[in-house]
């Protein structure tokens, strides 16, 4: 599963229902591309529980100023299209993990 890509038009849509994690990010950003690996791996890892879309800042400048990113990559967590919580900077896996866990069901547990 991929991030979903998120632009001006699209964002109130992908972010207006339940958990979306978005990732606010540039094609230039050294850190963003170093934890761009871990937001794939998170888009599987959370598929069904947590959308993960991705915006590039630089072609969506209306709504990077309406979340006030100014430093990137920051990392915002959407519940029903408000602001929930976020990170800003690359981070260990572990840290967005965490942040999921906090507000995403447990996964369904599979019988055997």
């Amino acid at each position: 599963m991929k991030p979903v890509e998120l632009t001006d038009s699209n964002f109130k849509t992908e972010t207006g229902e339940g958990l979306t994690l978005v990732d606010f990010w540039a094609p230039w950003c050294g850190p963003c591309r170093i934890i761009a690996p871990v937001v794939e791996e998170l888009a599987g890892q959370y598929e069904g529980r947590v959308k993960i879309g991705k915006l590039n800042v630089d072609d969506n400048p209306v709504t990077q100023g309406q979340f006030r990113v100014m430093s990137i990559p920051t990392l915002i967590l959407f519940k029903d299209g408000q602001p929930v919580e976020g990170m800003v900077g690359a981070q260990p896996k572990r840290a967005f993990e965490a942040l999921l866990d906090k507000y995403a069901q447990p996964a369904a547990a599979t019988a055997n």
